[in-house]
């Protein structure tokens, strides 16, 4: 016992204490957030930092009700679950062409598509709108599912080419000795030695999306098709809004992403830490 206590030195304890303050820092927005939820409009005014009187649960229920957070939550998940899949499929692919396979224009496709990464979504919004009005894909998941999948490609490909360049050569050569096709090479080989990066980049794309406002708004004006982001929105009035509520749904919102980041925390800061190294 002495020996250990030795061997904890002041930077060390500096350490945890920093840490200590920033999870404090980053939870106690969230724990307000949650009991503020469970207030009267009334109570939440008079004492917004005290501790629920009676629980008001009905908040939870007019969000999800008169709020349409179920229904705005279901078209956030289709969308986001089709995008993600869609994301996985295409940007791993390309990732893999452009990472392992020998053409002359590897490096320039690799090249043009980093560009679409310094692009932002208000240069194309205006075109977008247009185009989709006359093809008939406004006012529809499909119209914000293309635009989502063209925005999380960019990312998905570059971080996806690093940990492909990775596998060692040798691996692919032998699998081809034996006969084995490019698309087997690929399903077989590729994806399973990376599925650390797939699990990064598949978060990465599925909160970015499960956030998104902007576009959300512009190309949805039917109710019944609006995402979660978009129905959060109707929560503030033109004169006065109902914080409780509002705070109730944004509960609601962010449960879906705490659970993910829950159940694969793991997995991410192992991608992370193995993507600093990766390129």
């Amino acid at each position: 016992m002495n020996e250990n206590k030795k061997k904890t030195s002041p930077v060390t304890v500096l350490i945890y204490v920093f840490f200590c303050l920033m999870s404090v820092l980053y939870l106690a927005p969230i724990i307000w957030v949650m009991l503020s939820s469970l207030k009267t409009r009334k109570e939440l005014i008079k004492a917004p930092f005290a501790f629920p009187t009676d629980f008001q649960w009905e908040n939870y229920t007019f969000a999800w009700t008169k709020g349409k957070l179920g229904v705005a939550m279901g078209n956030s998940f289709i969308v986001c679950v089709v995008t993600l899949l869609l994301t996985m499929l295409i940007g791993s692919m390309a990732a893999f062409a452009i990472g392992k396979m020998k053409w002359k224009l590897a490096n320039a496709s690799m090249t043009y598509i980093l560009i679409g990464m310094m692009i932002p979504v208000h240069c194309v919004l205006i075109p977008l709108f247009v185009r989709f009005a006359k093809v008939g894909l406004s006012n529809s998941l499909i119209g914000i599912i293309i635009p989502y999948l063209t925005f999380s490609l960019p990312v998905t490909i570059f971080i996806m080419a690093g940990f492909f360049r990775s596998i060692p050569n040798e691996l692919f050569e032998s699998a081809c000795i034996d006969g084995c096709s490019i698309y087997k090479m690929f399903f077989s080989i590729a994806l399973p030695l990376s599925r650390t990066g797939l699990f990064v980049t598949g978060l990465m794309t599925f909160v970015n999306n499960w956030n998104e406002l902007l576009l959300a708004m512009v190309f949805i004006s039917d109710d019944m098709k609006k995402t979660l982001p978009v129905s959060l929105s109707k929560f503030v009035g033109p004169y006065q809004t109902n914080y409780a509520q509002m705070f109730a749904a944004i509960v609601i919102a962010i449960i879906p992403t705490i659970i993910v980041y829950s159940a694969f925390s793991n997995q991410i800061v192992d991608g992370l830490t193995q993507g600093a190294v990766k390129g």
